[in-house]
């Protein structure tokens, strides 16, 4: 499996200063950039598009932006996104009736395709055709669409369940995950961590990344 990747979500910086906010994270040893994208419709809260995610690839060259997209439409979205520098477009299963078709679209905008699942949402509805087609599979630890909620450790269960089916894939997190509860995630089977108030408001975030990745690629190096 591959070592742990650290992906910060930009929710939790200071969004006035957003690309100086990055190019901390990066210094710090960030590996990805989480950008949240909401439309104010399959989630409640609205954040940003791809004006800013352009703003920022302007800005801060070398950043991956793992884009996180909280939409009810996600395919509409997927040029635009390519467009303004995305590098990996992940959708959640429940807002299309056609996941095969949007991971068929994100790739052929040379994007990674990413595919994502709520709390409330079983990991069984990832086929084996869906997990083998998606780059990247994202287990919810919160209810999507608000930064800063408690991290719900049942769904670990279903990180556990689709890293027996898809061992050499990448399964992300994202909620409530931080130094303390990244070995716990690893050891579910998850090399993605996503952690935004937990590395954004750490007082030492180079600190915070290096404890989060150590913990995390210790316990994938004992064969999850």
């Amino acid at each position: 499996m591959s070592k742990a990747i650290i992906s910060p979500s930009v929710l939790a910086s200071d969004l006035s200063n957003l690309a100086s906010e990055c190019k901390r994270m990066i210094a710090s040893g960030a590996d990805w950039l989480h950008m949240d994208v909401m439309d104010g419709n399959f989630v409640p809260n609205i954040t940003m598009g791809a004006p800013i995610l352009s703003c920022v690839r302007d800005n801060v060259p070398d950043i991956f932006m793992d884009c996180h997209m909280m939409v009810a439409d996600p395919a509409k979205w997927v040029p635009e996104v390519a467009q303004a520098g995305g590098k990996s477009y992940t959708f959640h299963y429940e807002a299309t009736d056609d996941p095969s078709g949007v991971i068929s679209l994100i790739h052929s905008h040379n994007m990674r395709a990413g595919l994502a699942i709520s709390p409330e949402t079983p990991s069984s509805v990832i086929t084996d055709s869906l997990g083998n087609a998606a780059d990247l599979l994202l287990v919810m630890t919160v209810r999507p669409g608000r930064g800063g909620q408690k991290f719900m450790p049942e769904c670990l269960e279903k990180v556990t369940d689709l890293r027996k089916r898809f061992p050499g894939k990448n399964i992300q997190v994202d909620g409530g995950v931080g130094a303390g509860n990244a070995c716990q995630c690893a050891q579910a089977g998850s090399n993605v961590l996503v952690a935004g108030t937990a590395i954004f408001g750490s007082k030492d975030p180079k600190k915070t990344i290096e404890e989060m990745r150590s913990t995390a690629d210790d316990a994938l190096a004992k064969g999850v």
